[in-house]
């Protein structure tokens, strides 16, 4: 069985990821996080006593502990989602952007080539090194067009900027070194375990709780929505069937404004869980002032991962929501556990200095 080395494993799309790959069995699995503010071993509660499951709490900023790592678990494979990646927090504070995103994936890269340079010729043909990445590297669309994998790189953010930087970090080492490298970009993901800050989880627990629901400006930003386990499939596919060098966008065919994401996820609430006075959630709307330099539009040509890797998404936005607002519902719990003294759903990412 492979042996497969996750950073960020604890995060929203890396817990998917290793539920995914022990319940299925697919391969044994290290996973390496620092545990900060967006990352916790609640979301891996159910697989943590698996014996394909491992855990190392470690900053990949360390080298030392990398090569440790390395050397202890001897992976085929590296999976690379370790990063700050909430745009509003890299407003107000993007130093911790730059040195994990940046620093950390210098670290991961350094540490790799030098454990994949000792390998043997079968080991250093089989192993890979897959970085994740974000759509957001492209910069804004207007009204028409998408984001294709030759698309010149025009971040706008502090967190997006850092992300760009990882991407040619990858490449370099590639390029320069000749360590086998992978690269996605996805669009925004959203399902269990999305850490309650991001746009839908905010939706619902300011929803249930009676408090008004913030929208940015007038809702009119489109996002392009990819539910969680289909990116983990494509995730999987890319590190499986990929051509090595190459990079791959994950896309949902899903665009919606951010005004229509909120409806949608009102009107789920009024069928599934409704207010004890009857009243619509979607009174509780409230425009609030934009974030600074908010993108206007973000969509995602997947044709080259369907065309070469035969992956496309299984789920449209109406059975992914149902599915995502469902399990919010049944796990309020976990959103009370995560949540507790860190953060209180308030606004952030105005731009005030830290």
């Amino acid at each position: 069985m492979q042996k497969i080395l996750i950073t960020g494993g604890a995060g929203f799309i890396g817990s998917n990821l290793i539920h995914y790959l022990i319940e299925n069995e697919v391969a044994e699995v290290l996973n390496v996080d620092l545990l900060t503010y967006a990352g916790n071993r609640a979301s891996l509660r159910k697989i943590e006593n698996s014996p394909l499951y491992h855990f190392e709490r470690a900053d990949i900023r360390d080298h030392e502990m990398m090569a440790r790592l390395f050397e202890a678990f001897g992976p085929d494979r590296v999976m690379h989602l370790a990063a700050e990646s909430h745009v509003d927090r890299s407003i107000d504070g993007p130093a911790d952007f730059l040195n994990t995103n940046i620093i950390g994936t210098y670290t991961m890269l350094d540490t790799a080539r030098s454990y994949w340079e000792k390998l043997s010729a079968d080991s250093k043909e089989r192993f890979r090194f897959l970085h994740i990445s974000t759509d957001e590297v492209f910069g804004s669309l207007g009204r028409e067009g998408m984001f294709h994998e030759d698309t010149p790189y025009d971040p706008r953010s502090p967190y997006s900027a850092s992300k760009a930087s990882s991407d040619h970090l990858v490449r370099a080492w590639q390029h320069t070194y000749g360590l086998p490298v992978l690269i996605t970009n996805c669009s925004n993901n959203y399902g269990p375990y999305q850490y309650p800050e991001k746009l839908i989880p905010v939706i619902i627990l300011n929803a249930l709780q009676g408090k008004p629901i913030p929208v940015y400006g007038q809702g009119e930003n489109i996002r392009d929505w990819l539910y969680v386990e289909d990116h983990v499939r494509a995730l999987i596919r890319v590190l499986e069937q990929g051509t090595t060098g190459e990079t791959y966008l994950i896309g949902g065919n899903n665009e919606q404004t951010n005004i229509d994401v909120v409806h949608k996820i009102c009107s789920l609430l009024d069928r599934h869980k409704p207010r004890e006075d009857g009243r619509p959630y979607g009174e509780l709307i409230t425009f609030v002032a934009d974030r600074p330099g908010h993108d206007m539009r973000y969509a995602i040509d997947a044709s080259k991962i369907k065309r070469e890797l035969d992956w496309e998404p299984k789920h449209d936005f109406d059975s992914g929501m149902e599915k995502t607002v469902l399990w919010y519902l049944n796990n309020l719990d976990w959103c009370n556990e995560v949540l507790h003294g860190v953060y209180n759903l308030e606004r952030i990412g105005l731009g005030e200095k830290r």
